[in-house]
């Protein structure tokens, strides 16, 4: 087979994640298509009622109350333990040297399916991904990634090693299986830096998110008389990046695709007077102790303003929030927070 840097970033390389069950994997995604199978019928129904046309009622069939990020979020309850986090892998306490050495965990293992074929998250598929950066910038990852925070200047931004003095860094915490509240276990996480390996902060973030804005937006802005600086990434690279790709999915919002490392909402209104889906990016983060998410909501640009000059990017809200505790889920709230500002400013 042949397993490219596309399908890698879009988690369809077929690679495993930390469950090495292939037919446990099967069967969560059988469970999950079940699911919303399940309250397909109710939407259909409110889609031909809005058309005019008849549907059988059922009492067999609940309404859906919520995205899937927040369905996730109720069951995210304190003290409810995640059964993803009782993977053994998560927990490995083994020092890698080098991203090419790490591979050694996964490397031996099958496929789970034709590259391409199916989306299945994979953190593995992003070590895989640090060791190609790795032979073809002639870097180590780790090297390459903070002279790129360096020029972000995300300064906060460092790895998560635990010999290292890190100013400020914070306790993360886990519930037991009693419902209390612990210290997170020791881990090593050289075996996944891509994956999970950086520590940052919440202003380190927000720079970042205003990078990827800036340069997603600065093709539009033409009429700046050469002031406008280029943005870090060419447009056309961060629109690729925010491009949805078949065969993708999302678990934490259902109206969304996975992108090319993001999670993407396309803008979407079927119907006048009804609900709109804005256009917006993001991704939420899980480690053991610790959950987070980065959101960017783009501004919607008026072309008068543009060409005016009165306005330069990045344009639109960008949320991010980081909480030192496990299995939290955060996009819904983002999201709703990302709202709210964006209304006010319409407001304003």
């Amino acid at each position: 087979v042949t397993i490219t840097t596309r399908l890698l970033v879009s988690h369809l390389s077929g690679i495993r994640h930390y469950e090495k069950d292939i037919t446990k994997v099967k069967e969560k995604k059988e469970k999950a298509n079940r699911a919303f199978k399940l309250t397909r019928p109710y939407e259909d129904k409110e889609q031909n009622e809005k058309e005019g046309k008849g549907i059988e009622k059922t009492d067999s069939v609940k309404p859906r109350k919520g995205h899937e990020g927040e369905v996730k979020s109720q069951n995210s309850k304190p003290g409810r333990r995640d059964k993803e986090f009782e993977q053994e892998e998560y927990y490995l306490k083994e020092k890698f040297e080098s991203v090419i050495e790490s591979l050694k965990i996964f490397k031996n293992d099958p496929l789970f399916f034709k590259p391409g074929d199916q989306f299945l998250y994979s953190t593995y598929g992003f070590t895989l991904l640090s060791a190609v950066v790795e032979r073809v910038s002639g870097q180590k990852f780790t090297d390459y990634m903070l002279k790129m925070f360096r020029d972000l200047d995300m300064l906060s931004t460092v790895l998560d090693d635990n010999e290292a003095m890190i100013y400020n860094r914070a306790r993360c915490y886990v519930y037991n299986k009693k419902g209390r509240l612990v210290n997170a276990p020791y881990v090593d996480n050289s075996y996944k830096w891509a994956g999970g390996g950086f520590l940052s902060s919440v202003g380190d973030l927000l720079k970042f998110g205003n990078a990827l804005l800036y340069s997603y937006q600065a093709g539009q802005f033409k009429s700046t008389d050469g002031k406008l600086l280029p943005g870090y990434l060419k447009p056309d690279t961060v629109a690729m990046m925010w491009t949805p790709v078949p065969k993708t999915e999302v678990s934490w919002d259902r109206d969304g695709k996975y992108a090319m490392a993001w999670a993407v909402v396309e803008k979407k209104q079927q119907y006048g007077c009804c609900r709109q889906q804005r256009h917006y990016a993001s991704h939420t983060g899980g480690a053991v102790g610790a959950s987070s998410v980065l959101l960017i909501l783009p501004e919607e640009l008026d072309s008068e303003a543009i060409g005016s000059g009165l306005v330069a990017p990045p344009r639109g809200v960008i949320v991010t929030i980081i909480c030192n505790m496990q299995s939290v889920s955060l996009n819904s709230t983002a999201l709703k927070i990302a709202r709210e500002f964006d209304k006010e400013k319409w407001i304003q």
